[in-house]
C-alpha cells in the first residue's frame, strides 16, 4: 500500500516562506516521477512542480524562481521550498507519484497540506 503524507503546512504572511515535505512509503521512490498540486477554494487543481526520475524540474509558470521543488531517495522523500509567498498561493497543496510498470499506470496522492498566505 503506498501512502504520501504531506507536512509542512500553515499560516504565513505575504513575502514569507514555507517548506512542504512529503513522505512516501510502500514504494521505491527513486523510479517515481513526483509532483506538488495545489487547489484553492472552487478551482481546479492544478501542478505547481514535478521532479522526475532523473531529477529534472518543471514549474508552473507563476511560481517559477520562487519555489524548488527537490527530493531525496534516500529518506523518501520530495520537498517543496516556497519563497516570496503571495495570497494567490493559498491553496491546498498534494503530493503526487506516478509511475508505469509495463502497461499498468499508477498513480497516488496525498491527503493535502493547507497552506494560506495572509496579513
Amino acid at each position: 500500500q503506498v501512502q504520501l503524507v504531506e507536512s509542512g503546512g500553515g499560516l504565513v504572511q505575504p513575502g514569507g516562506s514555507l517548506r512542504l515535505s512529503c513522505a512516501a512509503s510502500g514504494s521505491n521512490l527513486a523510479n517515481h516521477t513526483m509532483a506538488w498540486y495545489r487547489q484553492a477554494p472552487g478551482k481546479e487543481r492544478d501542478m505547481v512542480a514535478i521532479i522526475g526520475s532523473s531529477g529534472s524540474t518543471t514549474y508552473a509558470d507563476d511560481v517559477k524562481g520562487r519555489f524548488t521543488i527537490s527530493r531525496d531517495n534516500a529518506k523518501q522523500t520530495v520537498s517543496l521550498q516556497m519563497n516570496s509567498l503571495k495570497p494567490g498561493d493559498t491553496a491546498v497543496y498534494y503530493c503526487n507519484a506516478i509511475w508505469t510498470i509495463g502497461s499498468a499506470k499508477y498513480n497516488y496522492w496525498g491527503q493535502g497540506a493547507q497552506v494560506t498566505i495572509a496579513s
